[in-house]
């Protein structure tokens, strides 16, 4: 039986709180829809109102102390090291500045005064909607909301079964030390810059009617008497264009040329153009006709709702397209929806796994055109990063820290002595894994090289030789986690954290491919392999666990929330069942050791568990991980939660791209069918996942196993294709379709 509601998200109330809210992007613009009856606020972003402007924060004292430190840190003397970390290696000033809404829109209705019956609230996935309906006495009202990447513009449609019925007033708000909105010719305006030296904005609210009349009451615009109502709302900022107010306008007059039909044609047909690529089903014969809130309910309470998976796996691709187009910003911690002035963290891009994690599912996914707005962040990461090398560090290439923002920041961020130099190098993998997975070698000669090679002479230059020969970063952490030495000092700065030579295999492993593949400067490839050689090999400690450090420390947290020594597992590919057999059996130690210590205590941190469990083959704890992002980290809007309470976007994503790997895996030169299925997801079909290589892979299973699977050969090639009992291989021409049995 198939479920009917995997792609609605359906409510029989209007939202509460931000949380109940509906999310509508079009990678750019959001909104939250709470759906109020008498009164409706419509919060709005725009992804480029961060508060300040661009900052050289690169401390020059850096420089200075980096041998100092590392002898420190060498000798066991962390907390000399630390201290002189925190005032000549962080930046200056030491916080970037926060993501910030752009306002709240509101229309109070004036004819909402009678009771109201068959109230229903959705957000159809299918088509990127939302939608709103509701009877008042003999009256039924209806809206719709969408945010359209064709015509950028947010539209909003009210409806009235009965002629001349609407009467509404909708105003602007915005902070109050902010300017506020005027009405001009019938459209609010409002025009303002977010802060001193930050992006001016501008956003426009118009309105189109078939009937009634319009016209401005103080700072807000009066419908009376009208059929039906468009809203047209544009907004745009100095980041984008010089002229906010006037491509504002532009916008407007077409979409209003346009008109609400054809808008919402468009957008549909725009959105589905992604969103259905990708299609997955698992059957449930216990699926219950019930609201979104209901069916997340009963799952906290231990009720199964097998079909509740797909729905989340497409309410995350829903996320993803909504929060990331060409032509956007990246997706920050809250893809682009945020209702706060000072929010947690600053709503900013985190690199040491949060940013990452937003992006892990968009190749599987077949959004390959959603990864493109991190490309052009990392372009602008480059030319800060070059900097950062120079002044801090004396060396070549680029580097940059844990934290970054819109403008590509790369100096290090925070009070204390965070130093963290991988970010750059880690981000850089994304563009290799956007070549394995569509083999474009333009982009491999005109992006990914240039782009790769600064992240590689970074660590050609920065890299020391340690007392065994190894090349080691000398002043690192293991993100955000602490240890302990013998002589009982406690501190976070380090010398060798495993998490640095793995992500420097994967690195310099990629630039060599990229080397063989384009035949580009041999002798940097050389350098590059021999410095490959000497990298650290992992160890395996007392307990059976992969060390996080050089050594076996005492951990001061051992269920920190943080897995940053199994980057090899996933998304590295340097340890895996087959290769390397003893390492994955640490690295399960690990899992467990991180767990039975309450590890795991955050969404995006189970959804990290989820794709490390799969890459191990273990589809129970896989699942089981998800369950617990259902039951503990999930806002009744299904957004996920960073304890306690705070919406985290890479949660979602992260979990997304967790489900996928469960069913399909590519990072070993084969595609391996149903890797990590829990037993409890008999049967189903995923359709339209891709795989490294140019492939693209259907797949139908029962009783838990593969019944058959499709191949579509993009680039052609050889194509070796797993399950648990069968390996088969198969030579692929560009645009075959090959139909295997396993």
């Amino acid at each position: 039986m198939i479920p009917i509601s995997n792609k609605k998200l359906w409510y029989l109330r209007p939202a509460r709180k931000w949380l109940e809210a509906l999310p509508i992007g079009n990678g750019r613009l959001g909104g939250m829809i709470f759906g109020g009856i008498q009164e409706e606020r419509i919060q709005l972003n725009e992804d480029s109102i961060y508060y300040g402007g661009p900052k050289d924060r690169n401390n020059p004292d850096a420089i200075k102390y980096l041998s100092q430190i590392r002898e420190l840190v060498k000798e066991g003397r962390l907390f000399e090291a630390e201290q002189l970390a925190i005032v000549s290696m962080a930046g200056i000033p030491r916080y970037q500045n926060p993501y910030q809404p752009l306002g709240d829109l509101f229309l109070r209705f004036i004819s909402h005064r009678d009771k109201v019956d068959e109230y229903y609230r959705e957000l159809d996935l299918e088509k990127g909607i939302v939608y709103i309906h509701y009877r008042v006495a003999d009256s039924i009202f209806t809206r719709e909301y969408f945010s359209s990447a064709v015509d950028q513009v947010i539209v909003v449609r009210v409806e009235c079964n009965r002629p001349y019925s609407l009467s509404l007033n909708i105003n602007f708000m915005r902070r109050p030390f902010d300017p506020g909105g005027k009405v001009v010719n019938n459209k609010i305006i409002i025009e303002g810059k977010s802060g001193e030296d930050g992006v001016k904005f501008c956003s426009i609210i118009d309105v189109l009617t078939e009937d009634g009349e319009v016209y401005p009451i103080g700072d807000a615009l009066h419908i009376e008497n009208a059929s039906s109502v468009t809203i047209l709302i544009s907004a745009n900022t100095t980041f984008y264009c010089d002229n906010p107010r006037l491509t504002c306008e532009e916008q407007i007059k077409k979409a209003k040329e346009k008109g609400y039909r054809r808008l919402k044609i468009s957008h549909i047909e725009d959105y589905q153009s992604l969103f259905n690529r990708v299609s997955f089903e698992l059957e449930d014969k216990n699926n219950k006709n019930i609201s979104t809130e209901e069916r997340l309910n009963q799952i906290k309470e231990g009720k199964e709702d097998l079909s509740f998976v797909p729905l989340y796996f497409n309410y995350g691709r829903y996320l993803l397209i909504s929060s990331s187009r060409p032509g956007s910003c990246p997706i920050n911690l809250q893809g682009i929806w945020n209702d706060s002035f000072s929010p947690p963290w600053e709503s900013g891009f985190t690199t040491n796994i949060n940013l990452e994690m937003n992006y892990w599912s968009v190749e599987m996914c077949n959004l390959s055109e959603c990864h493109k707005p991190l490309f052009d962040l990392l372009e602008r990461m480059d030319i800060s990063g070059r900097k950062t090398a120079k002044v801090m560090y004396g060396c070549r290439g680029a580097v940059a820290h844990h934290n970054t923002n819109i403008w590509g920041d790369t100096a290090p961020v925070g009070k204390g002595a965070y130093i963290w130099p991988m970010g750059f190098a880690w981000l850089c993998l994304h563009l290799w894994e956007h070549y394995r997975f569509n083999l474009d070698k333009d982009f491999l000669l005109n992006i990914v090289y240039p782009l790769m090679k600064d992240a590689v002479l970074f660590f050609l230059d920065y890299l020391i030789e340690d007392e065994n020969g190894y090349l080691i970063t000398g002043l690192s952490q293991s993100p955000e986690n602490s240890y302990k030495l013998p002589n009982g000092e406690i501190g976070s700065i380090c010398k060798a954290p495993a998490m640095d030579s793995q992500i420097l295999y994967e690195l310099f492993n990629a630039y060599i491919s990229i080397g063989e593949i384009l035949q580009i400067e041999p002798d940097l490839k050389q350098e590059v392999t021999k410095m490959l050689k000497k990298l650290p090999p992992l160890k395996i400690g007392s307990k059976g666990q992969l060390l996080e450090w050089d050594e076996e420390y005492e951990e001061v947290e051992p269920g920190h929330r943080h897995i940053s020594h199994l980057f090899a597992l996933y998304p590295g590919s340097q340890i895996s069942l087959r290769k390397t057999p003893e390492l994955a059996d640490a690295c399960r130690v690990t899992l467990e050791r991180r767990l039975n210590h309450g590890g795991g205590s955050t969404g995006w941190s189970r959804a990290w568990m989820m794709n490390l469990w799969a890459r191990l083959e273990d589809g129970e704890r896989a699942f089981d991980s998800l369950l617990e992002i259902f039951k503990h980290f999930t806002a009744p809007n299904l957004f996920d939660l960073h304890p306690p309470g705070i919406f985290q976007i890479d949660g979602n994503l992260g979990a997304i791209a967790g489900i996928a790997e469960m069913l399909i895996q590519s990072h070993e030169n084969e595609i391996h069918i149903l890797p990590a299925l829990p037993k409890s997801w008999k049967s189903g079909y995923v359709k339209g996942l891709k795989a490294r290589g140019g492939f693209e892979v259907d797949i139908f299973w029962d009783g838990g196993k593969p019944t058959e699977v499709v191949i579509y050969s993009g680039k052609g090639g050889l194509c070796r294709v797993r399950n648990k009992l069968t390996v088969k291989e198969l030579s692929t021409k560009p645009g075959g379709v090959y139909r295997i049995s396993l």
